[in-house]
């Protein structure tokens, strides 16, 4: 009887520890193989030899035929150019690459045009500097030219207009933001403007294993709001222009001395730190990615350092794609920009993405360009009469 029941408890004790072995092996599973971004359905039938994973590309596009040869290459293990997983790696630029920039001007721009003159809870809290920095850039896109200094002038009013939110309210405030009608399109929203050919090379690239980050000129944390939701990549992998964090009660201590407590949250310091464009991009590619790219895609020349990064002196087979922005029917393209990219094309060796013949569409078949529709804030708010008030303040 008692060799029975020691029987039956020896069986009981094995089940337990096989159940066990199986939930920690699973968890180990899951902790070493992190859960992986969809593939699109395009992506999967592709790799089982069937449809076309960049079918917004035109058939005949030269750059597509590259792109899909190159992948072939560096993934064939018996390939000479085969580049092991963790060394494919791809960095993106946003505005103008992935996402549209030229109507009327950058989403981060708009964002702070929107806070400082038209945002009903800051109007009227304003700096006569970030009111200036904002008429300068009206300035600009009445012109048709970018004012000198402003990339340093605008990284300063972000940082001080948004000065003592929290980092997820000010992330909150941007995706806010981005739910708003693009100005000088029908049928299209802020948050959708990102070029749909160029989501798919993304979409292809993460389903052949490649880790993809944007690296970007616009705020790292107007960054988070714009991709989320719409990129497939963690915060982490998103990098861009910097503004000092403080601790709710630090109140100037230097943060060397003071010390994070429970009754703290990181808000925004009010000062900016560094605009992340030309060499200061690939300076961060090396800080916090710590992987030369092997793939590089630009549209200005704020991108040359970072797309000559990733093909000058690279072990593994690399490529640079340069976006011209020759569209003049479906987009608000500029002719002698994308002439300026294709000599920097030719010059050092990049490969040239044309939006008028490499895509059958940017944003979709039912977005349309439209000049007449929300574009009047830009063009007609008066800023002499705006300057005079700055004036008499003073």
């Amino acid at each position: 009887m008692n060799e029975k029941r020691q029987t039956s408890t020896l069986e009981v004790i094995t089940i337990i520890l096989i159940i066990l072995i199986v939930v920690v092996g699973s968890i180990y599973t899951i902790a070493i193989n992190p859960v992986k971004p969809q593939q699109s359905a395009a992506t999967k039938a592709f790799k089982q030899g069937n449809g076309d994973p960049l079918s917004y590309w035109t058939d005949d596009s030269e750059t597509k035929k590259q792109l899909l040869s190159y992948m072939e290459a560096i993934t064939d293990e018996s390939s000479p150019d085969f580049i092991p997983v963790e060394r494919r790696v791809a960095t993106f630029d946003l505005d103008g690459t992935l996402f549209g920039e030229t109507n009327p001007i950058y989403f981060d721009h708009s964002l702070l045009l929107y806070r400082v003159l038209q945002d009903p809870d800051y109007i009227d809290k304003a700096s006569d500097t970030e009111k200036e920095t904002c008429y300068e850039m009206l300035e600009g896109i009445r012109e048709d030219t970018y004012p000198e200094g402003m990339d340093i002038k605008h990284g300063q009013g972000v940082a001080s207009a948004f000065a003592g939110m929290t980092v997820d309210e000010f992330v909150d405030y941007c995706e806010e933001f981005r739910k708003q009608p693009a100005p000088g399109y029908d049928n299209l929203l802020r948050e959708d403007m990102f070029y749909k050919p160029m989501l798919q090379i993304v979409e292809f690239l993460q389903a052949y294993d490649f880790t993809v980050y944007v690296v970007s000129g616009t705020d790292r944390l107007i960054l988070r709001g714009i991709v989320d939701g719409k990129i497939d990549i963690p915060y982490s992998q998103v990098k861009g222009s910097c503004e000092t964090l403080v601790a709710t009660n630090q109140n100037g201590e230097d943060g060397l001395s003071y010390v994070f407590t429970g009754d703290d949250q990181v808000i925004l310091g009010g000062d900016f730190i560094i605009k992340n464009l030309k060499m200061n991009k690939v300076s961060l590619i090396v800080q916090e990615i710590g992987v030369q790219p092997v793939l590089a895609f630009g549209n200005s020349s704020g991108d040359t350092s970072m797309l000559n990064y990733a093909v000058f002196n690279n072990d593994y087979k690399s490529m640079s794609f340069a976006l011209c922005c020759d569209d003049l029917d479906r987009e608000y393209g500029n002719l002698k920009k994308a002439e300026k990219m294709l000599d920097l094309c030719n010059q050092y060796g990049w490969t040239p993405i044309s939006m008028k013949n490499d895509w059958s569409t940017i944003y979709g078949e039912d977005v349309k360009k439209n000049p007449d529709n929300g574009l009047d804030f830009y063009y007609d708010y008066e800023i002499d009469e705006a300057l005079d008030d700055v004036a008499d303040a003073s």
